[in-house]
């Protein structure tokens, strides 16, 4: 097993790092490197926050991070969708390389174990390694499940699917289950609470650090119709109740400060065990705002499109991080910065080098409010390889290229003058286009698993009906 093959090498890793190997100790490493909390909604809009310009949504909690940290107005998710986001994050590879590229076909697994995920990086510098909500990389079982991949700790979803129950009869509990017998029918427990709980009790155990926490939220996903008719399934609407909104959006905007309030709680906990001024806490989301509620709340907020879009609202998110005493409180950061650096990021916070294969660059330098690290020379996303449609995107610069369809026309977008994409000036600029065709071209690794133009047609592999009730003996 690869955690075992981790636990064996830990030896060597040590050597390295004094060795001058792959992964080296940082000359400006503090003497204890950073907890790092790294807290990633779903399908969470750049606007549904009050940070970003919500108005009719609370989000108490995460406008106060960033009061006391440092606001990013241009980061990108990963993907447009969930899998190749959190992918993307995992191994610090933009869409063009990392290994799962879609949402679909769903393979039972898509990390293997010569994949390196920042987990495992982390893992090996010596971090306790924790994780809650929604893995998507790798089902039970399998070698990309999270306890394979770099975490001592797992809590949640591994299947992606899975995810759209909040009323599950199981949740995964690292290599076994804890389940909740008839919960789809009493509703009894909300998933939600139950990670949030996981995620205070590997806070608590680690305290004596340096820790990685993962809280890969479900919350705002949409889910199963079998628990609520409007397809966003919380318990109670809260201080939404009277409004003279429609059940919906009551229901989304309870979930969003729902959210809110953990992720407050996850705070609150920091502070009351004295870990505030050696704790990172970061505020992202993997992709852009589900479609039939955006419109309700503006979840995108001045940007063209929601998730499955790779126009603005599908693919730039929040991202807010804060580290009382090294990040510059109420500081904001236009720097143009992607999924695919949180890799090189947080190794170099953890004292060690990235794998030489990461699309990333560190973004400490611009965390600390001295930003001296090189910029992108672009951005690259995908969307579509087995859906009828296949989209490119690219960015260049405050340039932006976006085509629908293999040897379609590109559209072309002046971000720092258009930020709602809207108008279209390819024809004017035939040499930014040109250069944007062959970033298209050359950015994106053949992969077997994701064949332009094989339309996917099956079906998931994890449904309700085969996975519920959990099987004899796993119950934890």
């Amino acid at each position: 097993m690869k955690t075992i093959l981790i636990s064996a090498v830990a030896v060597a890793f040590a050597l390295a790092l004094t060795a001058g190997g792959g992964l080296r100790a940082s000359e400006s490493t503090p003497a204890r490197s950073p907890n790092i909390i790294y807290i990633l909604a779903d399908d969470l809009g750049y606007g549904d926050v009050g940070s970003y310009g919500q108005t009719r949504i609370a989000t108490p909690h995460i406008d106060a991070l960033a009061a006391q940290g440092m606001r990013f107005t241009q980061f990108y998710a990963g993907s447009t969708v969930c899998t190749p986001s959190r992918s993307v994050l995992m191994e610090g590879k933009h869409n063009g390389h990392t290994v799962a590229r879609d949402n679909v076909p769903h393979y039972e697994t898509y990390l293997r174990d010569d994949d390196v995920t920042v987990a495992e990086v982390l893992q090996m510098a010596g971090y306790r390694t924790g994780g809650v909500g929604k893995w998507s990389l790798g089902n039970a079982g399998s070698e990309g499940r999270a306890t394979r991949q770099g975490f001592d700790r797992w809590f949640g979803y591994l299947n992606q699917d899975h995810a759209h129950y909040y009323y599950t009869e199981y949740l995964d509990d690292d290599e076994g289950r804890m389940v909740f017998p008839g919960n789809s029918r009493t509703q009894q427990h909300y998933s939600h609470d139950l990670l949030t709980d996981q995620a205070l009790t590997f806070i608590d155990a680690s305290a004596d650090g340096p820790f990685f926490l993962y809280a890969a939220y479900t919350l705002p996903h949409y889910s199963s119709k079998d628990e609520d008719p409007t397809e966003l399934a919380v318990p109670c609407t809260g201080r939404y109740a009277d409004e003279p909104w429609s059940p919906a959006a009551k229901n989304y905007a309870a979930m969003v400060t729902r959210l809110d309030r953990d992720v407050g709680r996850l705070v609150a906990r920091v502070e009351e065990l004295g870990l505030t001024e050696n704790t990172l806490i970061i505020f992202t989301s993997d992709n852009g705002p589900w479609g039939p509620i955006a419109a309700e709340f503006a979840s995108s907020g001045p940007l063209r499109g929601v998730k499955r879009d790779l126009y603005e609202g599908g693919i730039r998110v929040p991202f807010i991080a804060r580290w009382p005493g090294v990040i510059p409180a109420a500081t904001v950061n236009d720097r143009v910065a992607a999924a695919w650096d949180i890799m090189p990021t947080l190794a170099e916070l953890a004292g060690v080098k990235a794998p030489a294969d990461t699309d990333g660059i560190s973004l400490v330098s611009a965390l600390r409010g001295a930003d001296t690290a090189p910029t992108h020379d672009y951005l690259y996303f995908d969307f579509g390889h087995t859906r009828a449609v296949y989209h490119q995107a690219v960015r260049i610069g405050d340039w932006k290229g976006v085509r629908h369809g293999v040897g379609g026309p590109i559209e072309l977008y002046d971000l720092a003058t258009d930020l709602g994409e809207s108008r279209d000036v390819a024809e004017a600029h035939p040499g930014v286009v040109a250069r944007i065709d062959t970033v298209m071209a050359e950015a994106v690794v053949p992969n077997p698993y994701y064949r332009v133009g094989d339309i996917y047609t099956g079906s998931p592999i994890w449904t309700k009906e085969t996975h519920w009730p959990a099987p004899a003996g796993t119950t934890n």
